[in-house]
C-alpha cells in the first residue's frame, strides 16, 4: 500500500514546535511521508494552532479556512486540528467547523496518534524530527504556568506549571547532540520556576549543569525567564558557565508601578530597575532580550511615556511590542478595554522604531571585534551566522561574504561593519 503524506502545518511558538516535531517522528516510524509546512500536495494535514491573542487566532482561523477549502475541492482527505486555539475554543470550533475532521487539545498526543492509526512508539518519546537546522534546537523543559498575569489566557488551557524531569530532558538533549545539535534554547512558559512542582526548590541552575557535561552541546540559551522572583544564583552560572550564551530573554511587559500591579505582574518599578542592573552588573556584556505591551488597561499617556524614557535609558539589545489584546478568558478581562486599538498600534509602533536606533548604536559598537559565530545557512552571496547574543528568527545575524565554511560550524568572524539589526564579517 502507498504511503499517505502527512503535511503538519505549525504556527505560534517554539514550544509548539517541539510538539510538532514529536509528532512527526512517531508519524515517520509509521510509515507516513511528513512534510513540515509545504505547499506540497498531501492526504492529510494537521494544523497546530496559537490561541494566546487575537492575532494569532485569526492567523490560526485562516490557516484552517485555507485547508478547508483545499478539502472541499478533494485536495485533501483528512484535516485535523491540534494546539493553543483548539484546547481554548474546541467546542466553538466543532460546531461551526465541521468540515475538520476532529479537533485535539494542547496535549491529546495519544489520540492524535491513535487517530491517524499509529501505534505509540515508546522508545521514540525522547525523539524528534528536527524542523530546525540540524544544529540548534528547541529544548522544552516544562509545560503550563502558575502565573495569573491579568492579559494572559495561557494557563487556562495549559494547565499548572509541569516541569520535565531532569533525567528526561538530559535523555532528549543527549539525542539531540547525536543529530549533530550544538545549541539548545531552553524554553518553557516561565524559565526559572523550574523544578519547583517536582524537586520543591527552583533547579533550573542543576538542569544547566547537567546539560552542560553532554559532549557536542556547545551553546545553551535561555528563553522566557520571569522577572518577579528571578533566581539570582543563575547569574553566576551564566557568567562562569562557557556553555551558557551571555544572553537572557526576560519579559518585563511595563515599567509603571500601577501598570504592573495591574497586569498582575508581581512586581514594582524600582524592583524591575535594579534586577536589570543586577543582571548587568553580575554578568558583564549580556545580551538582553525583553518585551513590552502597550495600550494595556490604566496605561496613560503619562505612564506610556515612562516606559519610552525607560527603553532609552536602558538600551535592551533586543526588544518586542505588543499591543494588549483583550481576551475574555483572562483574569484582567472585566477591566475595561478603553485604549483604542489605533493608539496600541501607535505606540507599539513608536517603540520599535526608538528600539530600531538603538540597536543600530550597539551593533556599531561591535564594528572591530572577533566573534564566535555558528552558521547557520547559505543565503545568496553570503553565509549567515549568529553570535552568542542572538537567537534565532527573532534576532540580529553575521554575513559573511566571499568565504566557503560549513553550515553548523563555529568560526572566529572580525566584525567589519554593521546596519541597524545586522552585523557583517571576515572569518579570520
Amino acid at each position: 500500500m502507498k504511503s499517505k503524506t502527512i503535511n503538519i502545518i505549525t504556527l505560534g511558538c517554539s514550544k509548539n514546535l517541539v510538539d510538532s516535531e514529536r509528532l512527526m517522528r512517531q508519524l515517520e516510524a509509521a510509515g507516513y511521508i511528513v512534510i513540515f509546512d509545504s505547499n506540497e500536495p498531501s492526504d492529510v494535514v494537521v494544523i497546530n494552532t496559537c490561541g494566546f491573542i487575537l492575532d494569532a487566532k485569526e492567523e490560526s482561523i485562516g490557516m484552517i479556512m485555507d485547508y478547508v477549502a483545499e478539502k472541499s475541492e478533494g485536495a485533501i482527505e483528512k484535516l485535523y486540528v491540534m494546539g493553543c486555539l483548539s484546547a481554548r475554543y474546541r467546542d466553538d470550533l466543532s460546531s461551526e467547523i465541521p468540515e475538520v475532521d476532529r479537533f485535539f487539545g494542547k496535549f491529546d498526543f495519544d489520540d492524535i496518534i491513535q487517530e491517524l492509526g499509529v501505534q505509540k512508539r515508546k522508545d521514540l518519546l525522547f525523539d524528534r524530527k528536527l524542523t530546525t537546522p540540524s544544529h540548534f534546537a528547541y529544548l522544552k523543559i516544562a509545560e503550563g504556568c502558575d502565573r495569573t498575569c491579568a492579559f494572559c489566557a495561557i494557563p487556562q488551557f495549559t494547565g499548572k506549571h509541569k516541569s520535565v524531569t531532569i533525567d528526561d530532558l538530559v535523555t532528549e538533549a543527549r539525542i539531540l547532540a547525536q543529530k549533530g545539535v550544538k545549541e539548545l534554547l531552553l524554553i518553557s512558559q516561565e524559565l526559572t520556576y523550574y523544578g519547583i512542582d517536582i524537586y520543591k526548590s527552583r533547579k533550573l541552575t542543576e538542569l544547566i549543569r547537567e546539560l552542560s557535561k553532554i559532549d557536542g552541546i556547545e551553546w545553551i540559551r535561555l528563553h522566557y525567564a520571569y522577572p518577579a522572583g528571578f533566581p539570582l544564583d543563575l547569574l553566576d552560572e551564566i557568567a562562569q558557565n562557557p556553555k551558557v550564551c551571555n544572553y537572557l530573554d526576560i519579559p518585563l511587559q511595563h515599567i509603571s508601578t500601577s501598570v504592573l500591579k495591574s497586569m498582575r505582574r508581581n512586581i514594582t518599578e524600582e524592583e524591575t530597575r535594579t534586577l536589570v542592573r543586577e543582571i548587568r552588573e553580575r554578568v558583564p556584556g549580556i545580551a538582553l532580550r525583553t518585551t513590552f505591551m502597550v495600550g494595556h488597561p490604566g496605561e496613560t499617556e503619562e505612564k506610556y511615556q515612562k516606559l519610552i524614557d525607560f527603553i532609552k535609558e536602558e538600551k535592551f539589545d533586543r526588544l518586542g511590542v505588543f499591543p494588549y489584546s483583550h481576551e475574555d478568558d483572562t483574569p484582567g478581562y472585566k477591566n475595561e478595554d478603553i485604549i483604542p486599538r489605533e493608539v496600541k498600534e501607535e505606540r507599539a509602533e513608536e517603540l520599535m522604531n526608538i528600539q530600531q536606533a538603538i540597536s543600530e548604536e550597539i551593533a556599531a559598537k561591535k564594528v572591530g571585534s572577533i566573534q564566535k559565530v555558528l552558521i547557520d545557512r547559505l543565503e545568496g552571496n553570503y553565509f549567515v551566522g549568529r553570535t552568542q547574543f542572538d537567537s534565532p528568527e527573532v534576532d540580529g545575524e553575521v554575513l559573511i561574504e566571499d568565504a566557503n565554511l560549513e553550515i553548523g560550524a563555529f568560526y572566529d568572524v572580525t566584525i567589519t561593519s554593521s546596519d541597524m539589526f545586522d552585523l557583517y564579517g571576515i572569518v579570520q
